[in-house]
């Protein structure tokens, strides 16, 4: 295994640091060099453990010249574990980071030159995670923690700085039981912790392998006898994490209750076992404020609503608002949570454009989709509706770029970007962008 000396370019998303080795004599041109854990400027030796024409993974051995903004990671775990990817460097930093990998990828796909200043809206660093997904294993004997960076295998977790003090105290709990105890084809515990960090909805992921009723149950009961914080506890199918998908799992009650209130600004959301919801309990609040923002009309339309958390306080600022969601467990916590004046459909979001198209003229439309983003088709059937202004809230920067230049070439301009930091320590970035037509 070849190792160079490497200088690191920038960060790129997904976490990893842009190098580049100059070309050799098979090459014709210099090779992009992806390697994870450094920050830029630094001066790295790394071994390259992949290679294809043109590019190259590599993983640092040694550091030469560390960047002024390296810092100590908070988690022992960090560099083995998969979860983080930021750790080491400041949190300003990191921000930093972020926004220029934003403001890049709007000039990269979109072709938009942002001339505004994108305004930034940081969290706490550390114990933000409301909700928390472990994978689990019983043998050859029993543990529970993440995977490791770039692979399957489990890696043995005592602690998770990022999720909140409840989900961490609740993690000890599960090291101290019976590891015997543990049901046959359980392979992941998520905890899911209420506003007030002081109720633990707890979730049992199935792997598709028998597992016994009675062993469930009991389980389940000597989860309950050692943290009585815990509201509910359920047993699902096992599905992508945190999946906003059409097929969510139908979940089986093993204790108390199946889904949980969650109360941001005042107002109280049902939240049921496997229904999506943001994970970030220190942004929640503004996240909201940043959406609503004095917004007033007649009709405001919420596409991808989830369980209502826009449609909720919209609902009182506007004289009616259609809430679409797809999921079937979302939506029937949407029909819990929304007031009266609050219509929901449970189409698709592109169904539902096609069947009102050329009858609604809504005062502000709301996006909020998962990470593939809207799309050619729903982003055309949005500008049709010809709404005076779009609130478009995405997870992934590239779908938002792309799906932004169809908006832009279609007569809409940005006139504000905010990135909210949902994922301190993470690459992962979200924003709210507001479009108009001028």
């Amino acid at each position: 295994m070849s190792c160079v000396e490497l200088t690191i370019e920038k960060l790129v998303y997904g976490g990893d640091g842009l190098a580049r080795l100059a070309p050799d004599g098979g090459q014709p041109r210099a090779i992009a060099v992806f390697v994870p854990y450094v920050l830029p400027a630094e001066r790295v030796e790394a071994s390259l453990v992949e290679e294809r024409p043109g590019l190259a993974r590599g993983r640092a051995e040694r550091l030469l010249e560390a960047s002024p903004v390296r810092v100590e990671p908070p988690c022992p775990y960090f560099g083995a574990c998969g979860g983080c990817h930021y750790q080491h460097a400041s949190y300003d930093a990191q921000l930093r980071f972020k926004s220029e990998i934003l403001r890049e990828t709007l000039r990269r796909t979109a072709k938009l030159d942002l001339r505004l200043d994108i305004q930034v809206h940081a969290s706490l660093p550390l114990a933000y995670r409301n909700r928390t997904r472990f994978h689990v294993r019983s043998r050859p004997e029993f543990a529970i923690g993440y995977f490791k960076h770039g692979s399957h295998e489990l890696l043995p977790v005592r602690e998770c700085p990022i999720s909140s003090p409840l989900i961490n105290r609740m993690l000890a709990k599960l090291w101290r039981l019976d590891a015997g105890s543990l049901p046959e084809g359980i392979g992941e515990i998520e905890l899911f912790a209420n506003a007030g960090d002081d109720k633990l909805q707890v979730e049992l992921y199935r792997h598709g392998n028998p597992h016994s009723q009675r062993q469930l149950i009991k389980f389940a009961l000597d989860l309950a006898t050692a943290a009585p914080e815990i509201h509910g506890i359920v047993s699902l199918a096992r599905s992508k994490v945190l999946s906003r998908s059409l097929d969510q799992p139908k979940s089986e009650l093993l204790h108390g209750e199946e889904a949980m209130t969650y109360e941001v600004s005042g107002e109280n959301y049902r939240v049921s076992a496997g229904a999506f919801f943001q994970v970030n309990r220190n942004l929640l609040p503004r996240m909201r404020d940043l959406v609503v923002n004095g917004r007033k009309g007649r009709v405001a339309l919420d596409l991808y609503s989830g369980v209502g958390l826009f449609a909720v306080p919209l609902a009182q600022r506007f004289e009616r608002v259609i809430a679409v969601e797809s999921s079937p467990l979302s939506s029937a916590d949407l029909r819990v949570n929304a007031p009266p004046n609050v219509k929901v459909s449970t189409q698709s979001t592109e169904a539902y454009l096609t069947a009102v198209a050329g009858t609604l003229r809504p005062d502000v439309i709301v996006a909020d989709p998962p990470r593939a983003g809207l799309g050619p088709r729903v982003c055309a059937q949005i500008s049709k509706l010809a709404a005076p202004e779009i609130i478009y809230v995405s997870c992934d920067p590239a779908t938002l770029a792309r799906d932004v230049k169809q908006l832009t070439s279609e007569g809409w301009q940005i006139s504000e970007m905010h990135l909210i930091d949902l994922f301190p320590q993470t690459f992962h970035i979200e924003t709210c962008t507001v479009l108009r037509r001028e």
